[in-house]
């Protein structure tokens, strides 16, 4: 049996913040699975989980056979930082790939929340990258309804890529040790702190970052069905898509949830009522553990992918260390002031 680049494990890495996108993140959890036959774990960013969601997370992986575990990184005091949340969660998607994750993990998957993954993942895993530290999809230019949107298509973006692709960044493959071995990581952080010191730069920073910098950092560019959105690949490629994003369309504005209904349909709701139902129960059992009374575990699934109970056995013991200070691998824990967290429930 050929040795496989990225090992036996389907390394995961997703963040997520405010109740609607933890929601969209276990139905995204539940689809992965569905599609991949290989051990899944996932790495999630906690600085902005709510305390509900890190309750759920534990017995929907217990459910469902899956391994995950909670990682954080301290912003370094010298790197400039950004104020707004949504640029500190888009910040931690990319300026920090080099040092979240342990050194022994040799590649990861980042999968944003709001999407459904109808492929196995193991197919992206392995793919060769030809000496590239990581690979994203470029945007679709089938949509030419969505032409006026295209905002790489002149001015700056045009000249600046000379003709290269500009990038979607809801799903990318990391190379991690091709990504370390070129020191990726601090080229990325000097171009952002270069850069981002300027309130017109970065704009959509987890995605101009990669784009911007692929001139010495290259990028693999995947095959278009990786990643489809309906408003900027059009309908007629959906059937051959691996992975669905829902991307807000800035024509329509049309809610998330709507869309996921509508565009991904059944499959959407089954996962929905899946994850559903596993947070239900939780909430029931904190309730009942408030009152006093007795707690049963929880029911497994069936067809229940097996060797669940050791994996999420030591995620929540490295939860347990680092919410003690004490997390392993020289992560560093950030403090409450530094990770504002959601804190309304679902």
């Amino acid at each position: 049996k050929p040795k496989l680049p990225g090992g036996d494990t389907i390394n995961v890495f997703t963040v997520a913040s405010g109740h609607m996108y933890e929601r969209l993140q276990k139905i995204m959890i539940l689809s992965v699975l569905r599609h991949t036959q290989s051990r899944v774990k996932f790495w999630i960013i906690q600085n902005y989980m709510s305390p509900q969601h890190k309750q759920v997370l534990p017995a929907l992986a217990e459910r469902y056979g899956f391994e995950y575990e909670f990682v954080t990184y301290k912003w370094p005091h010298w790197l400039h930082k950004q104020t707004d949340k949504q640029r500190l969660i888009w910040a931690y998607k990319i300026l920090f790939l080099d040092v979240l994750f342990p050194l022994g993990l040799p590649r990861i998957i980042f999968v944003d929340s709001d999407q459904v993954v109808r492929a196995d993942l193991a197919e992206l895993y392995h793919m060769d990258l030809k000496g590239a530290p990581y690979a994203y999809t470029p945007f679709c230019d089938n949509n030419k309804e969505m032409d006026e949107y295209r905002f790489w298509k002149g001015g700056f973006w045009r000249d600046h890529l000379q003709g290269k692709p500009y990038h979607i960044s809801a799903l990318y493959l990391v190379d991690l040790k091709r990504f370390r071995q070129i020191a990726a990581g601090d080229q990325l952080r000097v171009v952002y702190d270069q850069l981002s010191k300027d309130p017109n730069s970065l704009a959509n920073l987890d995605q101009d970052l990669p784009n911007y910098a692929q001139h010495s950092i290259r990028i693999h560019s995947l095959p278009q069905e990786w990643l489809w959105c309906e408003s900027w690949c059009g309908n007629a490629t959906k059937d051959k898509a691996k992975t669905i994003d829902l991307c807000n369309n800035p024509r329509t504005k049309e809610p998330k949830l709507a869309a996921a209904r509508r565009i991904i349909g059944p499959l959407w709701e089954q996962l929905d009522a899946q994850q559903e139902e596993v947070t239900r129960e939780v909430q029931s059992r904190l309730e009942a553990a408030e009152a006093g009374a007795a707690v049963p575990p929880l029911p497994a699934a069936a067809g229940q992918r097996g060797e669940a109970s050791a994996a999420v056995g030591a995620a929540q013991q490295q939860q347990q260390q680092d919410e003690d200070g004490d997390g392993a691998q020289g992560w560093e824990v950030e403090t409450d002031a530094d990770a504002p967290r959601d804190r309304s429930e679902l």
